[in-house]
């Protein structure tokens, strides 16, 4: 798996997590929607931190948190 599908199945785990559509989710943290889409949709080779900044910061979550999940794992990311 590439680094830019693990971001978006986080997101979206976040988003069911949280309980937020991903506009929600977009539109409470202040991301454009068209980048919000891009991101998701696995066309953003690298996303800025601050995009993953703003999504912690709406859910209340700290960077690392973000972060620990198995999907990003070395080992399960592609170069």
């Amino acid at each position: 798996m590439f680094f830019k599908e693990a971001l978006s199945k986080r997101i979206f785990e976040l988003c069911d997590e949280y309980h937020y559509s991903p506009n929600r989710l977009a539109e409470l943290s202040a991301i454009p929607p068209s980048t919000f889409r891009a991101m998701i949709s696995n066309k953003v080779e690298n996303p800025s931190a601050t995009i993953i900044y703003k999504i912690c910061k709406t859910l209340k979550i700290e960077l690392k948190e973000f972060y620990d999940s198995d999907l990003f794992n070395f080992k399960k990311l592609d170069d």
